[in-house]
């Protein structure tokens, strides 16, 4: 299955046309008894892909779950419609997955019902969602009796993920390096399409340890990196990034991604970073 949300304009026969399934399956996928639909409806489209419905869970991130499914970020957020890469405990997703991918292995702990417990309160404070845990223990009811053991889900080890907030001279680069990434890594689990950052703008780190964000103005202790050194070029009546770009032989590009910089816009006396020192 894949989310598709009606635009204006929209028709049933324009929608199983644009995917390449019939108008029926349409319906039928989402009990839909006439063809009229609205502008803002979430319809679910059936496609060939093999999909499995997921509860998102505690220390969830859409790169991990790409990767325990052996898919990609983007074939998830396509997928569901997603227009951003937050998630939420107990959100449901739609999956890609293959033939050779199995659901992975979880793992359960036992809880005993005490008074004044319910589904809700007890999924509230082991980070699940009442669905999940009446699904595990086979529940046709919120009903529970003091002593009752429950079956919950443990939380598994996974890649941690931490947030980074963009500083000031800060590039998809320098913080790749800084944290031991690829670029191509960093945009891929943040689904950028481009090497555009803003101050204060939060992206996704990949942690092996799982410890806190290293401290910007620290050495990363244990990998031998320290910050690099840069040649830095003050900013002079008449310059622009073009004229810098060919003094130095780079491309503005690079200029514009070193410095973090939306536009061409230059003031006397700014200073810019132009490449690391050899």
């Amino acid at each position: 299955m894949q989310i598709y949300t009606v635009q204006s304009g929209d028709t049933l026969y324009g929608i199983s046309k644009q995917f390449g399934v019939s108008v029926d399956d349409i319906k039928k996928a989402n009990n839909l008894t006439s063809n009229t639909i609205s502008k803002g409806q979430t319809l679910k489209i059936p496609t060939s892909i093999t999909t499995i419905d997921y509860v998102v869970i505690k220390g969830d991130s859409l790169y991990a779950i790409a990767k325990r499914y052996n898919t990609t970020v983007k074939d998830i957020v396509k997928l569901n419609n997603l227009t951003n890469n937050t998630l939420t405990i107990g959100q449901q997703l739609i999956i890609p997955i293959s033939d050779e991918v199995t659901e992975p292995e979880v793992t359960y702990k036992n809880y005993v019902v005490q008074k004044g417990d319910s589904l809700y309160s007890i999924a509230t404070k082991n980070n699940t969602t009442v669905d999940e845990i009446k699904k595990i223990n086979n529940l046709t009811s919120n009903m529970l009796s003091i002593g009752q053991i429950l079956k919950l889900p443990s939380e598994t080890k996974q890649e941690e993920v931490t947030m980074y907030t963009i500083q000031k001279g800060d590039s998809l680069y320098s913080i790749a390096k800084k944290f031991g990434m690829s670029v191509d890594e960093l945009k891929s689990l943040n689904n950028l399409t481009n090497n555009n950052l803003a101050i204060g703008q939060q992206l996704m780190i990949k942690s092996i340890t799982g410890d806190e964000p290293i401290n910007p103005e620290e050495e990363c202790i244990g990998t031998g990196y320290v910050e690099p050194q840069y040649v830095i070029y003050t900013v002079q009546k008449g310059d622009s990034l073009y004229t810098i770009a060919r003094k130095y032989n780079i491309s503005v590009d690079n200029i514009k991604a070193l410095n973090n910089l939306t536009s061409n816009n230059l003031s006397i006396g700014q200073q810019l970073k132009i490449k690391e020192v050899s």
